[in-house]
């Protein structure tokens, strides 16, 4: 079994919700991730996700909108929400997509602040294809792949989020005491172990850092 990680991105003009550009440009909330998502019977859409910020000013944009059929929020700073909606075309489609085909989405799915999402899909790598092609062919929608690798579900979800190599400079690092603390090994000392060049770990450790802590926050 595989994973790939994509972000998808909707076409001008189009959403994946309702809400979403109201959500987008409003600064006092911060959409973080979805939790669950699915197509039910009645052609509308239940989503449970999550969010920060401004909960009050959440809930005045879900009564604003007449595609929303109901929603509750729960949590004030950092807060859950359930909201059922009448789905646009572009997620509706995507959603049987999603049911027709032979892959399966891996929750929580990461919210982008452009809009964007970042979703893992476990499946076959001929199942991606041909969900891939048929986004190209069918859908007001751009992808980007971010990462694809063999599924084992007892990995952490923070590994995910890093390259072979990136793992590789990371298990050096803790391996020979960078991150000890005191800290007992340098730049080089990891280099040496990995058998690159000390700068070149610097960086790859500067770019492990940036991702697990983005990924540690949402």
């Amino acid at each position: 079994m595989r994973y790939l990680t994509v972000k998808i991105t909707p076409a001008e003009g189009e959403a994946f919700h309702p809400t979403a550009a109201a959500l987008r440009d409003e600064p006092a909330i911060t959409r973080e991730a979805i939790h669950h998502i699915e197509l039910l019977a009645d052609d509308t859409v239940l989503v449970f996700a999550e969010g920060s910020g401004d909960s009050g000013r959440y809930e005045a944009i879900m009564q604003e909108s007449s595609l929303v059929e109901e929603y509750l929020v729960s949590g004030e700073d950092r807060w859950m929400a359930v909201s059922q909606f009448q789905p646009s075309d572009v997620m509706r489609r995507f959603l049987e997509f999603e049911r027709e085909s032979d892959i399966v989405i891996e929750t929580p799915i990461t919210i982008n602040s452009d809009g964007s999402v970042r979703v893992t899909y476990v499946g076959s790598d001929s199942a991606f294809q041909e969900a891939l092609r048929r986004v190209d062919e069918e859908l007001p929608l751009t992808y980007e792949v971010m990462e694809t690798g063999s599924y084992d579900p007892d990995v952490n979800k923070l590994l995910r989020v890093l390259t072979t190599r990136q793992q590789e400079v990371l298990e050096a690092a803790v391996k020979v005491g960078y991150y000890s603390s005191p800290r007992e090994a340098t730049h080089k000392d990891v280099a040496e172990c990995v058998g690159i060049a000390p700068t070149t770990a610097g960086e790859h450790l500067r770019k492990v850092e940036e991702q697990v802590f983005d990924a540690l926050v949402r």
